[in-house]
């Protein structure tokens, strides 16, 4: 089916934005299509991807390379739907869903992962499984925990995989030498440097995952939350971040009072020298900034030595999407070679492969093997070595509420 694409997206925000839960699980049928009719199918159809729409190199690649490969190769329009957080699309199907409305769907396919896509999934908004019919998945090592569990959540072909992410602190090292290299330490760093610290307020996800690192370490161990939570145990290490996060609000940037709104604020903070680090779930951030001249050449970027928290990001397709064959072509080329390596080129975007080169042939391992790095990105050796897995969604979330109510609130 094909929509008429001149209404989608002025006629997606009309509705008002409002959440519950019906708590099921079931897929919107699995597609039985063949791969050849489903090229075929797509060919002349608009995709219409929403996503966060917050940085200017993604969006770039998405409205300038995919865009122009996916026209030529397969002739799918992609059009971007940019928007702040995708919670807001995933609040717009909740609505559809219960108004039974089945099909002819503003919304092809989103950027998603976390506590949307567990959200997603079992309020049965997901069209599919479709991840196995996508011929590229082959690439994909779907044996990593990151890959076959969204946040905990098993993706169970209801998404595909598109990149990865790790979060590296940044740092200029004309004015910090010598960073602090664990979570204790940067604790210690920011209470004898009054005023040079910042993080963003959650719910933003940067703020967010800076909340979770002091979580594992006050908890002492990431592993012990991967599994089934112990509410008891969880309510004491929480209590224990709160009070932690609390304790160091009057030696953050302003004392506290107010937080940076987002990471771009963060960035632009660090970049006019009020505070003297940033950090980013994006392990190429830095060397992007510095590119695009927001940060010097001198800045720097490390990861703890009990490692910092990393995932994998994802597609879905919503169950009531126009265009599901476009939308599933367009799944399959993002996981292709050509489109991995250049989203992984730092005068690109950056982002690091959800592919596994050694899969690949051996021309196309020695392109991704001699790909440049951007000047202050760390190499895979040390990121892979120092990851930690996200928690259970239903951890960030209720981390998320606590720190409003504990922290925000109880300054």
């Amino acid at each position: 089916m094909t929509k008429r694409s001149g209404t989608k997206l002025a006629t997606f925000f009309a509705a008002g934005l409002i959440f519950f839960t019906v708590m099921a699980v079931a897929a919107a049928g699995a597609d039985e299509r063949r791969w050849e009719d489903i090229v075929a199918e797509a060919r002349g159809q608009t995709v219409d991807w929403f996503m966060w729409g917050g940085s200017p190199a993604v969006n770039a690649y998405v409205n300038g390379y995919l865009a122009d490969q996916l026209k030529t190769q397969y002739g799918i329009t992609l059009r971007q739907g940019p928007v702040k957080d995708i919670a807001e699309v995933v609040s717009k199907l909740v609505i559809e869903k219960q108004a039974g409305k089945k099909e002819g769907g503003n919304v092809d396919l989103m950027w998603i992962n976390g506590e949307n896509f567990r959200t997603c999934k079992r309020n049965s908004l997901l069209y599919g499984p479709f991840a196995d019919q996508l011929p590229n998945q082959r690439l994909v090592n779907w044996e990593r925990p990151s890959v076959y569990n969204d946040f905990g959540e098993p993706v169970d072909g209801f998404e595909s995989p598109w990149g990865s992410a790790q979060v590296v602190m940044i740092y200029d090292t004309a004015r910090v030498a010598q960073p602090p290299r664990t979570v204790a330490d940067l604790l210690n760093w920011i209470r004898n440097h009054p005023g040079r610290f910042a993080y963003p307020a959650p719910p933003d996800f940067t703020g967010s995952v800076f909340v979770r690192h002091i979580f594992y370490h006050v908890s002492g161990d990431a592993k012990r939350w991967q599994e089934a939570v112990d509410q008891a145990a969880f309510n004491q290490a929480a209590s224990d971040t709160y009070r932690v996060l609390k304790e160091l609000a009057p030696f953050l940037w302003r004392q506290g009072q107010t937080y940076p709104e987002s990471p771009v604020r963060m960035n632009t903070l660090f970049a006019d020298g009020e505070v003297d680090f940033s950090f980013s779930y994006h392990q190429a951030e830095a060397s992007r900034n510095i590119l695009d001249g927001l940060f010097p050449d001198t800045v720097r970027t490390y990861v703890f030595e009990e490692g910092t928290i990393a995932n994998t990001h994802f597609v879905a397709i919503p169950f009531n999407a126009s265009d599901t064959a476009g939308a599933m072509v367009v799944a399959n080329f993002l996981l292709s070679p050509e489109a991995q390596l250049q989203k992984a080129d730092p005068d690109v975007w950056g982002d690091f492969p959800a592919i596994e080169p050694a899969r690949l042939p051996a021309e196309w391992q020695a392109r991704f093997k001699q790909q440049a790095r951007g000047v202050a990105t760390l190499g895979d050796a040390e990121l892979q070595s120092h990851q930690l897995p996200e928690p259970p969604s239903e951890i960030l979330i209720q981390l998320e509420k606590g720190w409003e109510e504990h922290v925000l609130k109880g300054r």
